[in-house]
């Protein structure tokens, strides 16, 4: 049987920063556990600590010298510029910090026990999750580590044979593109801001043909994306019938993150998750992007209510609002001044608007792929 939804942290989170100007110096998965906490929506039964994967463990995709390069960074505080030139570690983007292999590793870790966990089936929320740009052998994008290509290779050792990943962050994918880009038993879908880094994931780019990449205009609204929705993400799934469906769902869409210019809410991440939710018998939802720390910590607490049949509020509680009014931010135009229903609500106002023709157009490139792809029994 199913262990029931479960959700994977760790206090490590918990005041483990990047730096002081880096976008990941903020809280994230704590204010999550804090929220849900104060929302009465984590009993201790639905909580597991997140391991630390061995470093065995994350060979499984990683190269061994990488892995050691990451750990002897975090023993010794420093890189030599060899290191740094190859294996992308101390950067502006993925600095030296304290916690720069135990962090990474928690969050692997968690992906790899969520394929364990889900032999059987069910729903897992794992929000330290979600670094879609790790590579091989090189940090990159603020990821040390890629627990999205490590979770579909646990979900794939533990039966899962056909396995979709969804990723909505504001950024391509691409380092599980490249894990799986020419693999038919994985579809790969990504929605993403265009002219935005890592610059990659263009329309054009399909894989062997289980690859559906949709670069998104500037300002894009609640209305286009669920156009993306119903016409991309949920045909294509249903087509591909998976045995394990992972979704990406980095907060950096929302209209109130500092880096990107995609305009949504928080309701168009939680319909596409409400709607994925019965297409496979195995869930994993990770986290992802997300550098306003009320609107990713609302974002992703909203997707622990969905997994594990929460009712959102329409207003928060004292409890709640106050780990919401708790938090220290000094961010840009986007950071600053934040709107009271940041602190006093869960859900944000809808934030509709036209269809504009180039959406409508690429989202239709895509669509007329969808019959192209071969369907399969779903084993269980």
């Amino acid at each position: 049987m199913s262990p029931g939804p479960l959700f994977l942290g760790s206090e490590i989170y918990r005041g483990s920063s990047y730096g002081r100007w880096h976008p990941l110096r903020v809280p994230r998965v704590s204010t999550v556990m804090d929220l849900c906490r104060a929302l009465g929506w984590l009993p201790p039964e639905r909580f597991r600590t997140s391991p630390r994967a061995k470093p065995a463990a994350l060979t499984a995709w990683h190269t061994p010298g990488y892995v050691a390069a990451l750990q002897r960074a975090e023993e010794t505080g420093t890189v030599d510029d060899a290191t740094r030139d190859r294996h992308g570690l101390g950067t502006a983007s993925n600095p030296v910090f304290p916690e720069m292999y135990r962090r990474p590793a928690t969050g692997a870790g968690a992906s790899l026990l969520a394929g364990e966990l889900l032999a059987k089936g069910g729903v897992i929320h794992n929000p330290g999750g979600g670094t879609h740009h790790g590579m091989p052998d090189r940090a990159s994008g603020f990821c040390y580590l890629n627990d999205a290509v490590l979770g579909i290779l646990s979900l794939r050792r533990n039966g899962a044979a056909r396995i979709a990943y969804i990723d909505i962050d504001a950024h391509h994918m691409d380092g599980v593109e490249h894990a799986f880009a020419d693999d038919p038993d994985t579809l790969l879908i990504s929605t993403h801001e265009e002219r935005r880094w890592p610059f990659t994931g263009a329309l054009e780019d399909a894989g062997v043909g289980q690859v559906f990449n949709l670069p998104l205009p500037r300002a894009l609204n609640d209305t286009e994306f669920a156009l993306a929705r119903d016409r991309l993400i949920l045909p294509a799934v249903a087509r591909f019938a998976p045995d394990a469906i992972v979704l990406q769902c980095g907060a950096d869409a929302v209209e109130e993150d500092p880096l990107s210019r995609l305009t949504l809410s928080n309701n168009a991440h939680w319909a596409v998750l409400r709607a994925l939710l019965g297409m496979a018998p195995r869930v994993l939802v990770l986290g992802g992007g997300g550098y306003n720390p009320w609107s990713v910590g609302r974002l992703w607490a909203g997707n622990w209510a969905i997994c594990s049949g929460q009712e959102i509020p329409d207003r928060l509680p004292a409890a709640a609002e106050a780990v919401l009014r708790a938090i220290p931010f000094e961010g840009n135009s986007r950071g600053r001044n934040p709107r009271e229903g940041l602190f006093t609500e869960l859900a944000d106002p809808p934030r509709p608007g036209p269809v504009r023709a180039e959406v409508t157009d690429r989202v239709g490139r895509l669509a007329a792929r969808i019959g192209a792809m071969p369907g399969a029994r779903r084993v269980v």
